[in-house]
């Protein structure tokens, strides 16, 4: 598929916040390089159509350029930056939020049969394919729903579920199967993963966490690291850092106050991770994310 209409229509409805008038679409256009930034994924599939994109989570680096797209089946601490954007060339992505309901409806409608089945184990929690024709058209064809704001209602939930469609039994099938499945290693590990960021300022034991996620210690830590990238503790961490931030940019003068909020009782040890996390000590970074040009959104994956 020629991807210069896609890129037309993503440039002509982008926005500054990305959102469009279609539920759970988005789009993505950017023009300036900017530093990586941390944010969390979201559940979410991403199209590149013009540029690329590179995302490091935990020790992984994914790396997605025009006609290719990246699944993220959940929730994680990212730290992502487009590649070379330029007025002349943004970089154009759309985005759709994977919601774990529609895709469990999808999968209960399928016939026996057209579905392979799941290995065991959890897959990576995300995945870089390249598209193929027929998702990039259903793709194309919800956009252009924006021009015919009228048949929105009808049309843009018939088209997202072809997308879901094309995703369940394609090159990521897998992955976004395990997403609908309450069931699968991959919703217990999502479990998990909630529980830690509800509660990112209490210690708690790997052991608590298996018990949750209803596996023993040794399969729940080696799925949550298939997953996430990371271990338990490593993912709470990441998840403390960024808790911070968001508070640091309304409360720039209590640092310590902040570090122990998200569950530091090292005032030290906080200014050093914080600092190797976001290049800059906690009270020069507060002051840099009070300035007007910054953006304190989260980083889509788009």
């Amino acid at each position: 598929m020629n991807l210069d209409e896609l890129r037309a229509v993503l440039s002509r409805h982008a926005r500054p916040d990305q959102r469009t008038a279609i539920d759970d679409v988005l789009i993505s256009k950017v023009e300036e390089p900017a530093p990586p930034s941390s944010s969390m994924s979201g559940t979410v599939l991403a199209v590149i159509a013009q540029g690329a994109k590179r995302l490091a989570l935990g020790e992984r680096v994914y790396e997605y350029h025009a006609g290719q797209y990246l699944i993220a089946s959940v929730d994680l601490p990212i730290t992502g930056h487009f590649v070379e954007p330029s007025p002349q060339r943004p970089a154009l992505g759309f985005g759709l939020i994977l919601r774990p309901t529609t895709i469990a409806e999808l999968l209960l409608q399928a016939a026996p049969g057209d579905l392979p089945p799941i290995g065991g184990g959890a897959p990576s929690g995300m995945a870089v394919s390249d598209a193929p024709d027929e998702l990039l058209d259903a793709v194309l064809r919800l956009l252009h729903l924006l021009d015919r704001p009228r048949d929105i209602a009808v049309l843009a939930p018939l088209i997202k579920r072809e997308i879901l469609w094309r995703l369940v039994t394609g090159d990521q099938g897998a992955v976004v199967r395990q997403l609908g499945l309450a069931d699968s290693s991959l919703s217990h590990v999502a479990r998990s993963v909630q529980w830690i960021r509800d509660h990112h300022a209490e210690s708690f034991k790997v052991e608590h966490l298996a018990r949750l996620s209803g596996m023993s210690a040794s399969a729940f830590y080696r799925n949550f690291q298939a997953v996430t990238a990371m271990s338990p503790i490593q993912f709470q961490k990441q998840i403390r850092l960024q808790e911070a931030r968001l508070l640091l940019a309304t409360h720039p003068d209590d640092v310590t106050g902040v570090s122990r909020r998200v569950g530091y009782d090292s005032p030290s040890q906080f200014s050093r991770e914080y600092r190797r996390q976001f290049g800059a000590p906690p009270s020069q970074d507060a002051a840099r994310l009070r300035g007007p040009r910054h953006d304190t959104a989260p980083t889509a994956l788009v």
